[in-house]
């Protein structure tokens, strides 16, 4: 009969293992970010029944990615061998741009796209903002749009180089 502390570590491992496999799933939206990039991926747990439990926060309520999230987490599981897997959306609470990390925004930029701007506030709700051109790092730069590729995004242009970009805002 294995000891409490040995289950204890048999559940770990395999937390640590489906966390691993699930940490490594792309947004569908911006393929250079991983959930775990954008903290949507909040909590990997091994449940009672054996499941693996994972808990995302959507960027925003009605984010069409979700599904997506949900079903790719599923088939990257089960392709690591997990297959029982239950994918909660958790709302609370509220998913911010505080939570990409530093990596992530470093992969924005790189990909063209301008990652937020500081730390999310109310002075983003009133176009006080100043966003980096992701080309040429000018800050000459001007909004075109509230609304870019995604609802997450905001379409920007540059005024130096004159090349359009997508903004992640600030929530």
């Amino acid at each position: 009969m294995a000891s409490l502390a040995e289950n204890q570590g048999k559940t770990q491992s395999l937390r640590d293992k489906a966390w691993a496999v699930a940490a490594k799933v792309v947004d569908p939206e911006i393929p250079v970010l991983t959930l775990e990039d954008l903290g949507v991926l909040r909590d990997v747990r091994v449940a009672d029944d054996g499941a693996i439990e994972v808990d995302i926060t959507p960027t925003y309520v009605g984010c069409p990615a979700m599904g997506i999230f949900t079903m790719d987490l599923e088939t990257e599981l089960a392709k690591a061998g997990f297959d029982n897997v239950r994918v909660k959306t958790v709302l609370s609470p509220a998913w911010t741009t505080d939570w990409i990390s530093a990596k992530a925004r470093e992969k924005l930029r790189e990909y063209g796209i301008a990652p937020p701007e500081g730390k999310a506030s109310r002075r983003a709700l009133f176009g006080d903002e100043t966003v980096t051109c992701p080309r040429c790092g000018s800050e000459n730069t001007e909004k075109i749009s509230e609304f870019g590729s995604t609802a997450c995004k905001a379409l920007w242009k540059c005024r130096d180089c004159a090349e359009p970009f997508d903004y992640f805002k600030c929530i």
